[in-house]
């Protein structure tokens, strides 16, 4: 009889346990999980964004004054499209700051194609410092996003 008890309480503890807890602690798992790949996510969303800022950055002041190397331009212009569009598909998740990085890659896409412009027509490029300024904040503004998990 007293192994009988003994086996029953047993039961009843696997009963338990599968009917409460093991849920509990799945929806526990499964709820980390899911804020890790958004913020994760967001994350190299945000970090593939700023290295197309950095291309972009680092090879531009050889094209601040006149005259130009069109070679060396279209090269430069090709490494920064591939940066941005590396960062556009590493920013597909649903999350803000992934919106937010998407359009700054966007804002940096026409930058470089205004630049372009200006290159091959010899136009002014007045206000290319202050659009950059305004491209490095929405990416700094992605990475607080990031994370804080949105």
């Amino acid at each position: 009889m007293d192994r009988l008890v003994k086996i029953a309480i047993v039961a009843a503890l696997v009963f338990l346990g599968l009917k409460f807890i093991v849920p509990m602690v799945k929806k526990q798992v499964g709820g980390r999980a899911a804020e890790t790949a958004v913020a994760g996510g967001g994350s190299s969303c945000v970090r593939s964004a700023e290295r197309a800022s950095e291309t972009w950055g680092s090879g531009l002041r050889q094209f601040a004054n006149p005259p130009y190397d069109l070679a060396a331009w279209s090269s430069f212009r090709g490494n920064v499209e591939s940066s941005i569009a590396s960062a556009e598909s590493d920013c597909g998740c649903t999350a803000e700051s992934c919106g937010k990085a998407r359009a700054a890659m966007r804002d940096l896409r026409s930058l470089v194609s205004a630049l372009d412009s200006t290159i091959r027509t010899g136009s002014d490029a007045s206000d290319f410092v202050q659009r950059q300024e305004a491209i490095d904040n929405q990416i700094n503004e992605a990475g607080e996003l990031a994370r804080a998990g949105r």
